[in-house]
């Protein structure tokens, strides 16, 4: 006789997963997270190749399953791709994360990337704030579609849409005498990002991580 239960050595599927889909006048956009995911199945197609890059490292890094597919208005130029892709994105790991119950919550990690170093430190508080530096004077443009302008604008509205404060910090931007490499000072802030979120979401527990009760 065949049974339809399945065996307790078989892996549950993760709960703490969501999709997010957002269409405006200017962008079509498909987000799919699993916070409890493989490392296997990341997916990114923005429109935008640098930003897809960065992406992918927040996935890969964060241990995450991340799928993302977006039409924007791209002969106009990438801001309302990247906003609303960092929109979503921040709604999905929102709703990925539930009621928070048994997480982490407070997480940093630093990453260096050759001559850079980037700090982020996490808190799953439910209460967007932002607090970003780095140094102004990195090249405006990586390859001629990544406004490097638009990475505090990108990590401000993931923030905000995640309910998390977040702060990241370039706290070594190039060596004396040279000026910062804003390919390397980009990614750095994405990877210690990623750093930070895999584990401020991991599972610790089983009680709300607040004296409120909530968060």
């Amino acid at each position: 006789m065949n049974s339809t239960v399945p065996s307790a050595d078989q892996p549950k599927q993760s709960t703490r997963s969501a999709r997010i889909t957002r269409t405006t006048g200017e962008t079509s956009v498909d987000v799919h997270v699993d916070l409890d995911g493989t490392e296997k199945i990341i997916d990114i197609a923005t429109g935008v190749g640098f930003y897809d890059h960065m992406l992918h490292q927040l996935g890969k890094h964060g241990g995450f399953d991340l799928k993302i597919k977006v039409d924007g208005d791209l002969h106009i130029d990438a801001h309302h791709t990247m906003e609303d892709t960092a929109i979503a994105l921040g709604q999905a790991f929102a709703e990925a994360l539930g009621d928070k119950a048994g997480v982490v919550r407070f997480a940093d990690a630093s990453v260096p990337l050759d001559e850079v170093l980037a700090r982020a430190v996490v808190d799953l508080s439910g209460r967007p704030y932002m607090v970003h530096e780095e140094p102004i004077d990195i090249a405006p443009m990586i390859n001629t579609d990544y406004p490097t302008s638009m990475t505090r604008h990108v990590l401000e509205s993931f923030a905000h849409h995640a309910k998390i404060c977040l702060h990241v910090s370039v706290l070594r931007a190039c060596n004396p005498g040279q000026k910062p490499d804003a390919h390397h000072v980009i990614e750095a802030q994405f990877k210690a990002l990623a750093r930070a979120l895999k584990a401020a979401t991991r599972i610790d527990g089983e009680d709300i991580p607040s004296t409120k009760g909530v968060l």
